[in-house]
């Protein structure tokens, strides 16, 4: 058992990191693209959020593989694979649902790190990146991690979703993730200024957070931001 849980962790852990490589990869040669010259002199901050990211691969992907195996060989979570195990109308809702709790966990734990004691410890890992890349979304400290780590593990036990809608969550938090510190805005302006827009989170808004420190804490959406006077709009430097 203990060897199938071991295979399992590590099988995770490479899945995650091989993620990241992957889609920072494509994002930051888009960005080398784009804004040519952007990642000129960052050769230093770079190798560092790659060391950084891949040692937080190896903190998702432990508990991920934990409950990977626990799924599989012990029915442990509300996983499944019967598109007519719950109603159709439910197959959007269950990401809806992880996205936005997952915004909630991330809204209150990243606001409590940015308190001078607990920023110090677990969150200037984060904001060493100077200006954030694309290489940046998972370069965090092993605390800030941890944090980072448990919310999907801790919901497959709690809501029910079909393993295909699982994937669409972790696909979405990989893009954001990594989209929101492109340090330029690749969506395009109709959608970011829209109705619609004015509700998600994306570079431009992100930026701001990495700018000024003191607000826009949120993941997906600008939902807690609103509710807590901490949205102070777009970066117009992205």
């Amino acid at each position: 058992m203990w060897n199938a849980i071991l295979l399992s962790a590590a099988a995770m852990t490479a899945i995650v990191a091989l993620r990241y490589l992957a889609t920072s990869g494509v994002f930051a040669a888009i960005t080398n693209r784009v804004r040519p010259g952007y990642h000129d002199r960052l050769g230093p901050q770079i190798r560092r959020e790659i060391g950084w990211s891949l040692a937080s691969a190896a903190i998702y992907g432990v508990p991920a593989g934990i409950v990977a195996w626990g799924w599989q060989e012990r029915g442990w979570t509300q996983i499944y694979t019967d598109w007519n195990a719950y109603p159709l109308w439910y197959l959007p809702l269950a990401p809806l649902l992880y996205l936005f709790a997952h915004d909630t966990w991330f809204y209150w734990t990243h606001r409590l790190m940015h308190r001078p004691s607990l920023f110090r410890t677990m969150h200037a890992v984060h904001h060493a990146s100077r200006p954030p890349t694309a290489w940046a979304a998972m370069s965090f400290h092993p605390w800030e991690a941890i944090t980072g780590a448990v919310v999907i593990p801790a919901l497959v036990f709690l809501i029910p979703i079909h393993v295909a809608m699982l994937g669409l969550v972790l696909l979405i938090m990989t893009v954001m993730g990594v989209t929101n510190h492109m340090g330029w805005e690749m969506f395009p302006r109709r959608l970011v200024h829209s109705r619609l827009g004015g509700w998600l989170i994306t570079a431009s808004h992100h930026q701001r957070h990495h700018e000024e420190y003191r607000c826009n804490y949120g993941l997906y959406f600008r939902v807690w931001d609103r509710l807590c006077g901490t949205d102070r709009g777009l970066s117009p430097n992205a």
